[in-house]
């Protein structure tokens, strides 16, 4: 299963799900389907905007070992 820390970070950051997809410009569907790791293709712009809403960079979001 892909892992990523985007829910991890949203939450550390008191961001609800749907505030978090408006601020990326995604639905909060596929925001969701993200995090839970059912959807595992993200584009690169996309993976970018996230880190950018999260303050963190892509490494540490979506290519961490749990």
């Amino acid at each position: 299963m892909y892992n990523n820390r985007i829910k991890y970070y949203r939450k550390q950051q008191k961001m609800s799900l749907v505030d978090m997809a408006n601020k990326v410009g995604i639905t909060p569907g596929y925001l969701c389907h993200l995090e839970k790791g059912t959807r595992n293709n993200p584009s690169i712009e996309v993976m970018d905007k996230i880190c950018k809403v999260l303050n963190q960079n892509v490494m540490d979001v979506f290519f961490q070992n749990k």
